[in-house]
């Protein structure tokens, strides 16, 4: 939720924390005056007890064992850095100073962005419960709930919403052929309104009057997440803090993020970061930012994680045979080794895992973004890809042409508003539904080749075919008569005839 950094957490004090790192250090041999011990041998601050966050909420064990005072604190900074008594000391004398606020539910990642954010909120004088939305990325879970408690959230939900994204987004998209600009699968934008509607679930069950994000001031997703609060729950406030002043006046940059972490204890990257932002959920992966923001540069070596490199993939192709109902993925089997799956979920991760060795669903793009400005985007969209090319195969098989039409045009406006942040709105819901009745009719098996970057339809079958082999074949006459063409001909082109007749008498007239 604007964070790409993932920081997992050995422990307060562990050999990586910055909590330990300088901790009661001054000059060489002496000892700090909020410290109690030399800098040589700095202390292990104690364990934290989960327990113990939880009863004496709103401080957390940090800030209850601070030791140092106001004197101390400032002969401590005269050394250049605080140690771990007085950073959690000045966190809890910053909190005591703020008027409480009430509760303020955070989409929370895990990494920098947000996890300063979670502090400095306290600091404001909110209790802070985080949200953690499993939507199918890699994460240690259980390693960002400890930090988000070690930094002072009163309560923390991590909430598993992979089942409700596919079947209650990405399948409305996928019988919608959804696609923005030509060629963006919509991955992030389908996964805002999904985060945000349990956001707003746990704000209400918490009696929280605020949500917060991390998302930035330049992007679609503060549009997206605010969009969904507001229509879920009018009356929520969001506190958006890379939109407020005090705030990115303070951090303008990163440096200055990293600074504020290491005075307040927050646990810093220890790897080197990627110089490019990433952004993934079960549905695809996003590069964007950094040395991606000039569009001429080409994507780093290394930068593709969902995908092999197309080149290097498997120089045999997987064979499969994707059947659906009513426009929706029910079944994938694979013709090499017979495997089936059914269930939504496995299903396209299944996906996912196939086109991914493959190489299948990259793209390099300049978008249009919601907020006026174009940007430049990397997406890896494995499974999205495959359904995408198998689903438009069938519809055109099953579809009446006429409506086809209409449904194009219904599906562009769709994937402009997904794109937007308009999932809740009523126009949105409208399309949904008219989509859905376009495809009752669209059933049936479409046999596919997955093979080197690129997706082969190979044959297709339906209960529900509008195609009649007999009606079309060369060799059959059936129902058709060919001499009925010469007037069907002569009527249309009586539209071009007089069209061109004045064209030419325009001409006439302009030459003289």
């Amino acid at each position: 939720m604007g964070d790409s950094t993932r920081v997992a957490v050995q422990g307060a004090g562990g050999a990586n924390s910055p909590l330990r790192a300088g901790g009661g250090q001054g000059l060489a041999g002496e000892r700090c005056p909020g410290g109690d011990s030399p800098a040589a041998a700095p202390p292990a601050p104690p364990a934290i007890r989960e327990e113990e966050e939880e009863e004496d909420a709103p401080g957390t064990g940090l800030e209850r064992r601070g030791q140092s005072g106001p004197g101390e604190r400032d002969a401590c900074r005269a050394w250049g850095t605080l140690c771990w008594g007085c950073q959690s000391k000045s966190r809890v004398e910053q909190s005591a100073m703020a008027q409480p606020k009430g509760t303020v539910v955070l989409a929370y990642s895990g990494g920098l962005d947000t996890s300063c954010i979670l502090v400095w909120l306290k600091e404001q004088g909110y209790d802070v419960v985080t949200y953690l939305a499993n939507i199918g990325q890699k994460e240690d879970f259980e390693a960002a709930r400890k930090k988000a408690l070690a930094l002072g959230a009163k309560k923390v939900y991590i909430e598993d919403i992979s089942k409700e994204f596919v079947e209650e987004f990405i399948w409305p998209a996928v019988q919608a052929n959804a696609l923005y600009e030509d060629r963006y699968l919509l991955g992030t934008a389908l996964a805002r309104p999904c985060i945000a509607r349990k956001l707003v679930d746990i704000a209400q069950r918490e009696g929280a009057q605020y949500v917060a994000h991390g998302a930035t001031g330049k992007g679609n997703d503060q549009v997206r997440f605010e969009l969904t609060c507001y229509a879920l729950c009018p009356n929520i406030k969001v506190v958006a803090p890379w939109r407020l002043p005090e705030f990115y006046q303070r951090f303008p940059g990163r440096c200055e993020l990293m600074d504020y972490a290491k005075n307040h204890g927050i646990p810093v990257p220890v790897t080197p970061q990627t110089p490019w932002s990433m952004d993934e959920n079960l549905m695809h992966i996003s590069y964007e930012a950094g040395i991606l923001e000039n569009p001429k540069n080409p994507a780093p070596p290394g930068l593709y994680t969902k995908t092999r490199d197309p080149a290097t993939s498997p120089d045999c192709p997987d064979v499969l045979e994707i059947e659906f109902e009513r426009g929706v993925p029910v079944k994938v089997t694979n013709a090499g080794d017979g495997s089936t799956c059914s269930s939504a979920l496995e299903l396209f991760m299944y996906l996912n895992d196939i086109a991914g060795k493959h190489g299948v669903g990259r793209i390099d793009i300049v978008e249009n973004r919601f907020v006026g400005m174009k940007s430049r985007g990397i997406y890896e969209t494995p499974a999205g890809t495959i359904l995408y090319h198998a689903h438009l195969d069938i519809e055109a098989f099953t579809m009446d042409r006429e409506v086809r039409k209409i449904k194009q045009g219904l599906a562009l406006k769709f994937s402009e508003l997904v794109y937007n942040g308009f999932w809740h709105s009523p126009e949105c819901e409208f399309l949904r539904h008219c989509i859905a009745r376009s495809q009752e009719g669209v059933t049936g098996t479409v046999r596919l080749s997955v093979f080197k970057g690129q997706v082969y339809v190979l044959g297709r079958e339906s209960p529900r075919s509008l195609y009649n082999e007999e009606l079309v074949s060369m060799n059959v006459q059936g129902d058709y008569e060919p001499a009925d063409a010469t007037g069907f001909i002569n009527i249309n082109s009586l539209r071009l005839k007089e069209y061109h007749r004045l064209q030419s008498k325009v001409t006439v007239k302009q030459d003289e």
